[in-house]
């Protein structure tokens, strides 16, 4: 599981156009290692990277992930070019702000394709070669709303919640080969996460919701002033997996650490008072 350092290390990354994964791929680059970066648009990937990177050891390549023939030719793909497969990152996904009523089926589909099946396509190509070689790492970027949930933010936190607990199942699974696993959890960081481009709205949207609408617009003015800083938050997940420790959940922010800490008392206060009637439906003792 240790960091090889007799060569460049061979990064898979997915979602790198914009936001944090453009970062991790120009941070990634500059240390000299192996990427390939898989994005929807080639083009913008290479010019968000701007020149301000080697590109020689870049392979970009243009991935649906929601076809799964499509994210297998891009790991063979990494493996015929670099020699194999060390890291791999889930990073691709969206924002949705809509109430659960006015989410559409369509837009449930879309969003869970990407975020959880997306995922496990990447994860059903790379995990063969890194449990055979007994040794690589998964980082899976969630979110605090992958803790916790919010009004408005219904769908986004549905699939965060269900790549946590698919996170927390490899990790059991990946720790006898030497496969590390972590779970990444952002707070706000200052990407293109809050824009019209990147931020989905409901074709639906009902006037039921006033407050939802009134987020909407605030999270969208918020864009270009959030907390987190994009560059720092790259740089913390890539020295989290070269130090190979680390604990399974990685928070990112402050803001993101006070939404943890509200949920989990929160959770606490709900354990508390249900521990006298929890009990109540088990059978007798023998």
């Amino acid at each position: 599981m240790t960091f090889p350092t007799e060569r460049p290390a061979i990064w898979l990354v997915t979602g790198t156009s914009r936001g944090l994964g453009l970062e991790l791929v120009r941070q990634l680059l500059e240390r000299g290692d192996s990427v390939a970066a898989t994005t929807r648009s080639r083009e913008r990937l290479l010019a968000g990277l701007g020149g301000r990177a080697d590109t020689a050891r870049l392979l970009p390549l243009t991935v649906d992930l929601r076809e799964e023939a499509e994210v297998r030719q891009a790991v063979l793909e990494t493996t015929e070019r670099f020699g194999g497969l060390d890291r791999v990152v889930n990073n691709a996904g969206y924002g949705f702000l809509a109430a659960v009523e006015e989410t559409s089926d369509r837009e449930v589909r879309d969003m869970l394709d990407v975020q959880v099946a997306g995922v496990w396509n990447v994860l059903r190509a790379a995990l063969p070669i890194l449990r055979e070689q007994r040794s690589g790492h998964v980082v899976n970027i969630s979110s605090v709303l992958g803790l916790t949930a919010v009004p408005g933010w219904g769908l986004y936190c549905a699939g965060k919640f269900a790549l946590e607990g698919l996170s927390e199942a490899l990790a059991a699974e990946m720790a006898d080969f030497g496969v590390k696993v972590t779970i990444v959890e952002p707070g706000y960081f200052r990407t293109a996460f809050l824009t019209p481009d990147a931020l989905a709205l409901p074709t639906g949207a009902t006037t039921h919701y006033p407050a939802i609408r009134e987020m909407t617009a605030s999270h969208l003015k918020l864009s270009g002033g959030q907390l987190g800083d994009p560059v720092k938050g790259a740089a913390a997940i890539i020295s989290q997996v070269v130090a190979g420790d680390g604990p399974l959940r990685q928070l990112l922010g402050s803001d993101a650490h006070s939404y943890a800490t509200a949920k989990i008392e929160a959770l606490r206060a709900n354990l508390e008072a249900t521990a006298l009637t929890a009990p109540a439906t088990d059978f007798p003792a023998a």
